[in-house]
């Protein structure tokens, strides 16, 4: 077992820088304490969830009284393996070599260290706590007569509760941080303690773990790069309009329809991996919508006004400035489903012609199978969130960044928990985490309504399910042709869901199929070669029916699209026109891309100190 250093170390070589290691230790944790006592109290969503918790824990353990054969069961066989790893431990002081009881997972990428596997101390509390993990995971498949919601939130729970206890998340039980905190005298966890309390100033409930060095990064600079102007603005969004740079371009333009939960520019990072760049490169005339982030002043926004002030608003003003009156529609995520609820409104009032193709990036229509966002939707929860919003006027967009963080709980939060706090180590320089951790506040007109109306009743599915501005919409009378692309490990949109959702419209559908997750997938750039994408022509009823015949194909699925859009003239390679630049039609420049409204941070928007008049080009 590790007995520390030992006295004549050079770690305590210098026991007064010891000293000072500790007295700023104790000045960080003092200031920490108070950071945290000022978060005592939870907001009317949090408080929600606690309750969620303890309910479901409630109706766990009368589960477990019915079932006590089986909970002696898992009882009885993790005392057993427990008792194993205590005489292996002896067999190991004796000399013998013996096989772990039980290892981690290959994938677990948290005990990859040696230390865990080579030294006796490690390997034992990692061996124990797998087996407690294991004991848990047991239990709850042991269950019987649980509805299937309560045993998807107990899942959950204890999910995250079991990884929060992992021996890696704490300094005396993780070798690296044991390591480090020798190398450094402590300086790590001084560090450390720093970076949380920071944290937790930039954060509005629960802990938003800095991901990357955000002073690495400016818009406009080193993101969202692609050269062009805004030429049209409201109180929603901004248009942006990008500079051709090739002679000729189609003759339909192109419309971007973003999610409102983060920033547009996801679409638009790097010049490698810029989907708007490479739109441009095919000879599209590119609008994108920038959505203005939200604070207490617009709380009175609706999905009616985002539809409004968003796709039609921006329709109209590439009508001024090219002179065309139909677009083809590009979506993503909560953008698409507001694409397709566009879509169906324009057919329900005639004007459905407006848009002659739309594409649909990992996006849902068909709400059935939320994924395990769906933790956070019950109805106690959600009347949670429905009170708090009609208090505040808007749920902050940090609250929603930690929600979604928990949903990959190892990767998004422990692990920078880990290197961040632990070790004291500034955060990595990465485009696509910088992107994640500039959020979006969300009204509380817009948000409340989509959330039950869509995640919690499902209504869009349903023929006149959601009325907007007086008119009941359906997707199946929808004939516009439709692109839908969703990814495999997606765990946002899972690729089921948005199959069951791609069948809903009338018209010509095309659905594929690419690899890895919700921005991955999307964002995979032919140059990259990675990931690949499956197709097929039909489209049965079932989603694995579908993928049973489908073809696999290797690279990037942006060419497929491009090909779907040319091969069937939604983008004419027949019908091109001059290259079209801002300020060539009735709509003046205002101001370059990436424009005022991207800029706007939640911290500034609360404050009354975001940049919306200010000129910051």
């Amino acid at each position: 077992m590790w007995q520390g250093p030992e006295e004549g170390d050079s770690a305590f070589s210098d026991p007064h820088a010891w000293q000072r290691q500790v007295t700023a230790f104790n000045e960080q944790y003092q200031a920490l304490m108070q950071e945290a006592f000022n978060r005592l109290w939870p907001s009317e969503a949090g408080a929600s969830v606690y309750a969620d918790i303890q309910e479901n824990l409630r109706i766990g353990a009368d589960a477990m009284i019915v079932n006590a054969p089986a909970v002696y069961t898992v009882q009885m066989r993790l005392a057993q393996d427990q008792w194993r790893v205590w005489q292996n431990a002896l067999r190991e002081i004796m000399g013998e070599q013996v096989p772990p009881v039980i290892e981690p997972r290959p994938e677990d990428r948290r005990f990859r260290d040696d230390a865990w596997h080579s030294h006796p101390f490690y390997r034992f509390i990692l061996q124990h706590y797998l087996l407690f993990v294991r004991a848990i995971e047991e239990l709850l498949a042991s269950l019987d007569g649980l509805p299937p919601h309560v045993r998807h939130q107990l899942e959950f729970y204890a999910r995250q509760y079991v990884n929060a206890l992992a021996p890696s998340n704490f300094v005396s039980t993780n070798p690296e941080v044991v390591r480090k905190t020798l190398e450094t005298r402590g300086q790590n966890l001084v560090e450390g303690l720093r970076r949380l309390r920071e944290d937790l100033d930039n954060s509005a409930e629960g802990l938003n773990v800095a991901m990357t060095d955000r002073s690495a990064f400016r818009l406009g600079d080193n993101i969202a790069i692609t050269p062009g102007d805004v030429v049209f603005e409201n109180d929603v969004m901004q248009l942006i309009q990008y500079h051709p740079t090739t002679d000729k371009v189609f003759k339909t333009p192109l419309l971007i329809v973003p999610p409102w939960i983060n920033k547009y520019y996801i679409l638009d990072l790097r010049s490698d991996n810029s989907m708007v760049k490479w739109l441009v490169e095919q000879g599209h005339t590119v609008f994108m919508i920038s959505w203005r982030n939200p604070g207490p002043e617009q709380r009175h926004l609706t999905w009616a006004d985002y539809m409004q002030s968003g796709p039609i608003a921006a329709m109209a003003a590439i009508e001024q400035a090219c002179g065309e009156k139909s677009v083809n529609l590009l979506s993503y995520c909560i953008g698409g489903t507001l694409a397709a609820t566009t879509v169906a409104y324009l057919t329900s009032t005639r004007r459905g012609r407006k848009v002659r193709s739309v594409t649909y990036m990992a996006t849902l229509l068909d709400f059935s199978d939320p994924g395990e966002i769906g933790v956070f939707l019950s109805e106690p929860v959600l009347a949670g969130i429905e009170r708090q919003l009609a208090r505040d006027g808007y749920l902050d967009g940090r609250v929603m960044a930690f929600s979604f963080n928990l949903l990959r709980e190892n990767d998004l939060f422990w692990s920078f928990y880990i290197s961040n706090y632990l070790k004291g180590e500034t955060p990595p320089t990465f485009d696509l985490l910088y992107w994640n951790s500039d959020g979006t506040n969300l009204p509380a007109g817009t948000h409340g309504w989509y959330l039950r109306h869509m995640y919690r009743e499902n209504r869009l599915i349903e023929p006149g399910g959601i009325e907007l501005d007086g008119v009941r919409i359906d997707l199946r009378k929808v004939s516009t042709p439709s692109y839908f692309v969703a990814t495999r490990d997606d765990h946002i949109a899972k690729w089921r869901t948005c199959y069951l959702g791609a069948r809903l419209p009338k018209g010509p559908r095309t659905f594929v199929l690419g690899g890895a997750g919700h921005i991955a997938g999307i964002v995979n750039a032919p140059t990259r070669q990675k990931y690949g994408y499956w197709t097929r022509d039909e489209m049965p009823d079932d989603p694995d029916a579908w993928f049973e015949g489908t073809e696999y194909r290797e690279g990037s699925w942006w060419p497929h699209w491009q090909a779907w859009m040319t091969d069937n003239r939604y983008a004419d390679p027949d019908k091109t026109v001059a290259a079209r630049h801002p300020g060539d039609g009735e709509l003046p420049p205002i101001e370059p891309a990436p424009g005022r409204y991207v800029r706007q941070t939640i911290p500034e928007v609360l404050s009354g100190t975001a940049p919306e008049d200010s000129d910051l080009s």
